[in-house]
């Protein structure tokens, strides 16, 4: 019986490290934040200085699936840019109205004969059809947007010598509860996977979108190793490329002055089956997760353990719903490890609020987080319904049909 308390209680503390460490990381990351803030430190290269000795080709490549819809207002932002070595891709794939306005020669309209249904064979797709060697691509859905001077600063950061560079992606709108506590919780996400990462000399993580690749490392790392392109699943293909470039690259950039646009979920139910499409990828990608730790282990770099490690962490609500059981279950099992667990759970929402608001200055965004319970059922119920994105992809529809002109007004 000894023997079996004792093992319980190793276990006990494994998994209590593990949910700690998560959830007392971002109050560490905020106060490095802090300090480096305060003493005027930063470790954006741009701030450095840069040294333009070549003008990169651009491909942007817009993976647009059965509604085009939202392409002209994206190309238009891109058309728009004070850098002009680019070509616009526009894979339409599985559209049977392709009725786009006429471009001028640097919009190329691809529409496949054959449906694929996957963003990385629209990505190959394009990359096949590139009218010129570009030097890099960048890869777009088809509701966001960017800043005229996105490119000219992505030019900046290959120039600087690397070779894949995560934007910084904002709300293209937040005129819902729900979309602002997206954009909350995207807020989030920014400061602690990437931003702080750049901070702290670690690679960066990704989004799908408004990421740019070195066109032949791409190449090289992913359309060969994968089969030439073709996932065997859809589901966290974001993933499965940030694993590949974390391990093959010194570091992966963070261009925080880069923004792209994005559209944020406008209700619950567009909520609800995002999430459940997203909670599915993040278990089909634990194996990337793992691959990625251990190849920081074996090759002796800590920058891609910690990567790794932070890969593994799961969706917010799912992690702080394990400290929360842990916090009630020490009331009985060990009282000061109950009080612990009650000021780490205060400790991470204080600096939620915190982050959010160092990331935003949109009073709604912040008012919006009062109502995060609603958000966090909302994925629950979404975690409840797991087995639904293994028999479909559960696509969610974006409609918000704006120009970035409008939102450079209100900026």
């Amino acid at each position: 019986m000894q023997t079996v308390a004792e093992i319980f209680n190793i276990l006990l503390w494994i998994v209590s490290t593990i949910v700690a460490f998560y959830v007392l990381l971002p109050s560490f990351l905020l106060l490095i934040y802090g300090f480096k803030r305060l003493f005027g430190l930063s470790s954006s290269p741009l701030r450095k200085g840069v040294n333009i000795t070549k003008e990169y080709s651009f491909g942007a490549i817009v993976a647009a699936h059965s509604d085009l819809t939202l392409v002209p207002p994206l190309v238009d932002s891109l058309l728009k840019q004070d850098y002009k070595n680019f070509t616009v891709y526009v894979v339409a794939d599985n559209c049977t109205d392709i009725n786009l306005p006429a471009y001028d020669e640097r919009v190329k309209i691809l529409a496949p004969e054959t449906p694929f249904n996957d963003k990385t064979k629209s990505i190959r797709h394009a990359i096949e059809h590139f009218v010129v060697p570009h030097d890099a691509f960048i890869i777009f859905d088809s509701d966001n947007l960017v800043r005229p001077d996105y490119l000219s600063i992505l030019n900046a950061y290959f120039n600087m010598g690397f070779r894949a560079v995560q934007t910084h992606m904002l709300p293209k709108n937040t005129d819902t509860r729900f979309a602002q506590m997206d954009a909350a919780g995207n807020h989030w996400c920014n400061f602690v996977d990437r931003l702080m990462h750049m901070e702290v000399g670690v690679s960066s993580a990704i989004w799908g979108l408004g990421v740019a690749i070195e066109t032949e490392l791409y190449k090289q790392i992913l359309l060969e190793q994968f089969q030439h392109g073709q996932f065997k699943n859809l589901g966290g293909f974001d993933k499965k490329m940030q694993a590949q470039l974390v391990k093959s690259l010194p570091l992966l950039a963070y261009a925080e002055e880069a923004v792209v646009y994005d559209e944020k979920i406008q209700d619950g139910s567009k909520l609800q089956k995002q999430r459940t499409r997203w909670i599915n990828a993040y278990f089909k990608s634990m194996h990337e997760a793992w691959e990625v730790t251990l190849h920081g282990l074996k090759k002796f770099r800590p920058g891609v353990v910690f990567f790794g490690i932070n890969m593994l962490r799961p969706p917010l609500f799912m992690l702080m719903g394990s400290a929360g059981l842990l916090c009630l279950f020490n009331i009985w099992w060990n009282w000061p490890m109950a009080i612990f667990w009650a000021a780490a759970i205060a400790s991470f929402v204080v600096s939620f609020f915190a982050i959010v608001t160092v990331m935003s200055k949109d009073s709604g965004i912040f008012k919006a987080m009062f109502f995060l319970p609603i958000f966090v059922w909302r994925q629950v119920k979404a975690l409840l319904r797991f087995n639904d994105a293994k028999r479909n992809f559960l696509r969610t529809a974006n409609t918000k049909v704006v120009y970035i002109d409008e939102i450079l007004k209100k900026n």
